[in-house]
């Protein structure tokens, strides 16, 4: 984990949230859905694979508690997830990252993906400062 930095392109849509035991928790500046990402914090993953077996269960289990985290944070907004979309896409950063986002079949973009997908809402700052809070209590 020495020296691990997550691609400067999470910065323009992320903000950082935390750390976990294996990755750093990011939260996606887009009110239109809770949405974080795990991003494992080791230099050169791109893939699942470069993670060993281990680190590869603590991942699962992070991803699980990311899914508890988003529909905390659509309680909060008294938006109940109806479904959590879970995804290691990599297309455009290519460093590993887990993107797990909270859908409602009334979230407007609903069947579709999110990803690059209309104009991001970014937070209200008072909004971030509880949703981060949210997060970190995660």
């Amino acid at each position: 984990m020495a020296g691990f930095q997550p691609d400067p392109a999470f910065d323009a849509g992320s903000l950082f949230a935390g750390d976990w035991p294996l990755c750093q928790v990011r939260l996606q500046d887009d009110a239109r859905f809770p949405w974080l990402i795990l991003i494992p914090r080791f230099e050169g993953l791109v893939e699942l694979g470069d993670l060993n077996a281990e680190q590869r269960a603590v991942l699962m289990e992070e991803t699980v508690r990311a899914g508890a985290v988003v529909r905390a944070i659509g309680q909060r907004s008294m938006r109940p997830v109806e479904k959590l979309n879970i995804a290691a896409l990599g297309n455009v950063t290519a460093q590993l990252h887990v993107h797990v986002v909270g859908r409602r079949r009334d979230d407007g973009l609903w069947p579709d993906p999110v990803w690059g997908r209309g104009r991001a809402a970014p937070y209200a700052p008072e909004v971030r400062g509880e949703v981060l809070a949210t997060i970190r209590k995660g």
